[in-house]
């Protein structure tokens, strides 16, 4: 009985995990053999873009929400279903941010480069879009394989740095213009540790394939720890700069500065305005999705289980569960720390995160070529590349901000 039961939720968990890729498969059997490859990549991208266009209207409720109670405010809560007197907590909202943003009046300042000035919000949205075609989603949901996955995902997302400057530039705008430097300033200075931060990744894996990637975190220390990244040093170091360095890539607080709210202006978006706007607005959310899903891929296991016995649940769960949670980290830290000022983000990059993912890199070296220690070495393996790391944290961490904190008030009297 034991037997046929675990036939049957094996079976079960099999059909799960294939459902996404049967229900394709169905829409278009009946076509032609030359014309079902087309058919399926476009049921593909259409997919993934419904999914996180919808995620990015959900998030924008929940976001507005999360920050309402850490501020002790009730958040939105009037707009319901429309037409109807029910409210919905709130949850109508999303639509009727969209619908305001749709019938808005585009206005373009008559010196701009009115094509540039159009295009710079599309290719910035179309380029997030592309980064998550090598995100693997779960174990058979990978939009596109390739063997330099990570080295395109880094590649589409660094040509969003492009758009911003055209936004600035084709504005025809000095405060655009400038703003849309000091981004540049930004999105450069943290390109850095964000790309050395995963040099370690890559190292060990043995591999640039995201789906590679997830593979080698594959399995569990003594039946239960993951052998996931994030859990050792290297990897816990690792994943600490890339998502400090991932808030900056995303422009979230507290490193908001290329479009910094409580100014008057609003950074390079300052001659943009209604769907212009929320095409920056969605690429936005669209670029911090997608480094949480290449965060959950590097360092958290991606779509691995996180128990044994919890794999029969399907693996795009497990991925969905872990980009979800990131996400509201995300919208935790905005809620709660201020905003940093432009020398300080930068020191923070070329003096911190830089010599820190560079150690972190030699930290990776002595984890691989210490492997095949075991029994009491073993412990002293750990000892060592935890001292190799947290020594340089603090020693770079105290020179930085020596001569600056702490600080002495002085009131008026």
């Amino acid at each position: 009985m034991s037997a046929a039961w675990t036939n049957i939720a094996t079976s079960a968990h099999s059909l799960l995990e294939r459902l996404p890729l049967l229900a394709r498969d169905f829409t278009t059997d009946w076509l032609p053999e030359s014309a079902r490859w087309l058919a399926n990549s476009l049921i593909t991208i259409a997919t993934v873009v419904v999914a996180f266009a919808s995620l990015f209207a959900l998030l924008t409720i929940v976001e507005r929400k999360v920050l309402a109670r850490v501020q002790n405010r009730p958040g939105p809560n009037r707009v319901g279903i429309p037409f109807t007197k029910i409210k919905l907590f709130g949850l109508g909202q999303p639509l009727a941010d969209g619908i305001k943003m749709l019938t808005k009046e585009d206005i373009v300042p008559r010196a701009a480069d009115q094509v540039l000035h159009f295009l710079a919000p599309v290719a910035l949205l179309a380029f997030s879009i592309l980064t998550f075609a090598v995100i693997p989603f779960g174990r058979q949901l990978v939009p596109l394989e390739l063997d330099a996955g990570v080295l395109y995902f880094f590649a589409a997302g660094a040509a969003t740095e492009l758009a911003v400057f055209m936004a600035g530039w084709a504005s025809h705008n000095k405060y655009s213009l400038l703003a849309a430097m000091r981004a540049l300033a930004q999105l450069i200075s943290y390109e850095l540790p964000l790309l050395l931060s995963i040099v370690p990744v890559v190292m060990l894996a043995g591999s640039l394939s995201t789906v590679g990637i997830v593979e080698k975190q594959a399995g569990w220390t003594w039946g239960f720890v993951p052998h996931w990244h994030v859990f050792t040093p290297w990897g816990a170091a690792g994943f600490a700069i890339f998502f400090v360095a991932a808030l900056a890539e995303s422009n979230r607080s507290p490193f908001d500065r290329p479009e910094a709210e409580s100014e008057l202006i609003a950074g390079h978006l300052t001659e943009y305005s209604g769907f212009k706007y929320a095409l920056f607005f969605m690429a936005e959310y669209f670029g911090m999705c997608a480094l949480c899903g290449m965060g959950v891929t590097l360092f958290l296991g991606g779509w691995q289980a996180p128990l044994p016995f919890l794999e029969i649940i399907p693996s795009y769960f497990w991925f969905a569960a872990k980009l979800l949670t990131l996400l509201f980290v995300f919208m935790w830290i905005r809620a709660t720390l201020p905003r940093l000022r432009i020398d300080q983000l930068t020191r923070l990059a070329w003096k911190f995160l830089v010599p820190l993912a560079l150690i972190n890199l030699g930290v990776a070296v002595f984890w691989a070529l210490t492997a095949d220690w075991t029994g009491a070495i073993r412990a002293i393996r750990w000892i060592v590349a935890g001292a190799l790391i947290v020594g340089p944290f603090v020693l770079i961490g105290r020179k930085l901000s020596s001569g600056i904190a702490p600080r002495t008030y002085r009131y008026a009297t």
